[in-house]
Order: C-alpha cells, then structure tokens, then sequence
C-alpha cells in the first residue's frame, strides 16, 4: 500500500539518501573506526553513524515535515508528523568490520518509496511504489525475479524467536532443500535485493514483525513492487501478527520452502 501523503519525487529522495549514506560507507571501508558496543555481540562503527548522519540530510532538506526513524540515532522530528522515513546506514556491519564488502544502506518511506544501495557494487535497488528498478551506471532497469539460480540466503543470525517450531538451521538439512536449492548467508539484506534482482531465488529469516523494521523495510519495499511472493515464515502476511520473513521469486519457490518449513514446526 503507498502512503496515500507519497510524492511522485519519492523514489528520487530514497535513492538520492542511499547513494549519499553508500558513498561514506565506501569512503570509510578499510579504515580503523570507532565501535560502539550495543551489547550481545553487536555493534556500530562510524561508518554506520557517519552514513545515518549524512542520509538524514539529505532527507531533510528534500523532505523538512518528515520524521525519521535511524538505526543508531532513533527517532527524529515532530512526533505527529504523517510520514516516516525508516533507515539502516549499514546493513552488515559485522562484515564491513572485517573487510567484508557485502552490506546494504537502506531507506524506506513507510509505506511508499524505498532505496537499497550497494555501495561497492554502485548498485541502487529502488521502487516507488507500483514497480522496481535497479539504477546503474546512469541508468535504470526494471527488476525481474526469478527462481532459475535456485540459491536460497538464509539468515542465520540471533535471535530465534520461533525456536523450536522453527529454526533456519534446520531447513538447511531438510531433504528436499538439499536436493532443490542451495543454500547462501551472507548476514545483510542486501539479500532481499537480490531476490528482487534475480540473482536468489529466495531468502527466509526469523524474526518477528519485520515489517517495519529499519532492516527489511525497504528490501520488503522493493521485492513486492518487483512482484515476489512475500510473507512470514508461518505463510502469514508479514506485520503485527507476522513472524519472520520468506520471501520468494515465484508462488512456486515458495510453496515449496513453506512445505518445508511446516514439516519442521
């Protein structure tokens, strides 16, 4: 559904954001950054606080009445504003800390426009709502999923809140994943885009309402424009109700995963 308060211009803010928080991440990979300990193993350099900062800019001066909701920052702007704006600066930071290039700068407009960006790819996924692009080298392609590579990411990250019913180690070892796809993780939803791309034919996480989360936000935004199957892992529409997220090239590839993962719950 798009923000019934959404500007035709959207799409052009979300990507402008990503490119802008994509180009710090780049500028600063390889360097010797601050962490900041968020407890549980994880963390935020400053690259992720440098990129936040600079996509909040750019929003802000396209966009001066919106809020904003930032991975490391919270929630800025009035309190009764009618749009929100949902980012992740950096999306893998655990990678990036070791000199992993796979990480994704996402932006969302609730509801509306959405940017992935790969900042080492010069890729930026988008949509504005109705269909999904990829924009590259000056120019954009539409985006269309399919099943053929038969590589599935799955997010093996805690925590698991549906465990035992549901664990994604487990789906790795079900007989029949193993003889019809095979298995990626690559910690960061750059995954999501590549579903969107064509280049997964699906990738499934725990979780719960993932929705509206900084992370999946605007990967979620681009696979459904792209016109992938999207739900949660009990087959749900993803939302308050929702629990974790598969999303699929086709109704085909995801059936199948869903029949695996019922099996294992």
């Amino acid at each position: 559904m798009i923000n019934s308060s959404a500007n035709p211009d959207d799409a052009e803010v979300a990507i402008a954001a990503a490119r802008a928080g994509a180009d710090v991440v780049r500028n600063l990979y390889g360097r010797r950054l601050t962490r900041i300990d968020k407890g549980a193993g994880d963390f935020a350099t400053a690259a992720d606080v440098e990129a936040e900062k600079t996509i909040i800019g750019v929003i802000r001066a396209a966009r001066p009445d919106d809020a904003v909701l930032g991975e490391e920052g919270g929630r800025q702007g009035a309190a009764d504003a009618v749009r929100q704006w949902l980012v992740d600066p950096l999306c893998g930071t655990l990678n990036y800390a070791v000199g992993n290039m796979l990480v994704a700068v996402n932006v969302a407009l609730r509801n509306g426009a959405a940017a992935v960006a790969d900042p080492f790819s010069g890729k930026v996924f988008f949509t504005g709502g109705e269909s999904a692009w990829v924009r590259h080298d000056g120019g954009d392609a539409r985006l269309a999923p399919t099943s053929a590579t038969r590589l599935v990411d799955v997010n093996l990250d805690p925590p698991f809140p549906s465990a035992p019913g549901f664990r994604a180690v487990d789906l790795l070892a079900h007989p029949e994943f193993v003889k019809r796809f095979r298995p990626r993780v690559v910690s960061t939803t750059l995954a999501l885009a590549w579903v969107a791309a064509g280049k997964r034919a699906a990738y499934v996480t725990d979780g719960g309402d993932l929705s509206e989360s900084v992370h999946f936000a605007a990967g979620i935004a681009v696979c459904r424009a792209a016109g992938c199957v999207v739900t949660g892992v009990d087959g749900a529409p993803i939302g308050q109700a929702g629990r974790g997220l598969v999303v699929a090239a086709d109704a085909e590839t995801h059936g199948l995963l869903m029949s695996m993962i019922r099996s294992r719950s």
